[in-house]
C-alpha cells in the first residue's frame, strides 16, 4: 500500500517514519518469516515424543511471535489509521491475530486449534498469493452459476440412480442421500469401477449411465469450473499489472515534468546571472 495515496501530505514526522517502517521490504520479510516459523512451531507442538523442555520452549516462542504480531497490528493502525480499517486484507490480519490472542472459554477449548490460522496471514503478506485470492473472489459470480448447474446435474442423476439401482446396491443407492454421496465420489473418479461393476453384473447397460454421468459432470462441468477460475485469476493479474504500469507511468511523467521545470529554472537563473554580469554596474574588462 502506498501511504501517500491514503494519508495526507502533511503529517507528523513520527508517522512518516512509522509508515516507512511498516511498508519497508525488510519489515515485510520479517513478518513472513515469523508466520512460517509460527506454523512450524505449532506443528512441532503436536509431536508427542517431544521432551517437556522443548514443548515449553515452543510455547514460549509462540507467545513471543504472537506478541510481535500484536505489535505489528498496532503499528499499522497508528501509521494508517482509518485506511487500515478500509482495507480488507488488513481486517483479515486483525481477525486472525484476535483469534489467536483472545482465550476461548472453557467449553470452546477446541478453538485453540484455530491458532494455525495464523499461517493464513501469508495470503496477505505475499503479493502473489494475494493476487490469487483476489482472482478467486473475482471468479465467484461465474462460479456461482456453474455450482448451480453442477448441483442440478448431481441431484437429477442421484434421483435417477436411486430409482434404478436401490434394489441392486442399497449400500450405494439405497436413498437419495447415499446416491448423492456415491455420485460425488464417482464424479471425482475415485474407485468408480468398483461401484459400477456390481451393478453391471445385474444390469449390463449400467455402464451407459455411469459413462454419461462422468462425461457431463467431470469432463465438462468440472473443467468449465476450472476454466472460469483460471480465466478470472489471469484477468485479475492482468488488471493489477496494468494498474501498476499506469502508476509507474504517472510517476515517470511527474518526474519528467519536475526535471523539465528544474531545467527551466536553472536556465532562468543562469540568464539572470548573465544579465547582472552585463549590466551598467558590471566591472570593466
Amino acid at each position: 500500500m502506498n501511504p501517500e495515496a491514503v494519508l495526507p501530505a502533511t503529517m507528523p514526522r513520527w508517522r512518516l517514519r512509522l509508515i516507512a517502517l511498516v511498508e519497508s521490504t525488510g519489515f515485510r520479510r520479517l513478518v513472513i518469516a515469523l508466520i512460517v516459523l509460527s506454523a512450524v512451531f505449532l506443528g512441532l507442538e503436536t509431536v508427542r515424543a517431544l521432551p517437556p523442555f522443548w514443548l515449553d520452549a515452543l510455547h514460549a516462542a509462540n507467545r513471543l511471535i504472537l506478541a510481535f504480531f500484536v505489535l505489528e497490528i498496532v503499528l499499522r493502525i497508528l501509521a494508517q489509521r482509518g485506511a487500515f480499517f478500509r482495507d480488507g486484507w488488513s481486517l483479515f490480519d486483525l481477525a486472525i491475530v484476535l483469534v489467536a490472542v483472545i482465550p476461548p472459554p472453557g467449553p470452546m477449548q477446541m478453538l485453540r486449534a484455530l491458532r494455525i490460522v495464523r499461517a493464513g496471514r501469508l495470503l496477505s503478506a505475499v503479493p502473489t498469493l494475494r493476487r490469487v485470492v483476489d482472482g478467486l473472489l473475482h471468479a465467484l459470480p461465474g462460479l456461482g452459476a456453474i455450482i448451480v448447474l453442477l448441483t442440478l446435474i448431481l441431484y437429477g442423476a442421484a434421483v435417477m440412480a436411486t430409482h434404478l439401482y436401490r434394489d441392486i446396491s442399497p449400500g450405494h443407492f439405497g436413498d437419495l442421500g447415499r446416491s448423492l454421496l456415491t455420485l460425488f465420489q464417482v464424479m471425482t473418479l475415485e474407485n468408480w469401477p468398483d461401484i459400477a461393476a456390481p451393478l453391471m453384473a445385474v444390469d449390463p447397460w449400467a455402464w451407459v449411465y455411469f459413462v454419461g454421468f462422468i462425461l457431463v459432470s467431470t469432463f465438462i462441468v468440472l473443467n468449465l469450473f476450472i476454466g472460469v477460475v483460471v480465466s478470472a485469476i489471469q484477468s485479475k493479474i492482468a488488471i493489477d499489472l496494468g494498474a501498476e504500469l499506469d502508476a509507474d507511468s504517472r510517476r515517470d511523467a511527474a518526474l519528467a515534468r519536475d526535471v523539465a521545470a528544474l531545467r527551466e529554472e536553472i536556465v532562468r537563473l543562469r540568464q539572470s546571472l548573465r544579465d547582472r554580469g552585463n549590466g551598467p554596474d558590471a566591472p570593466a574588462a
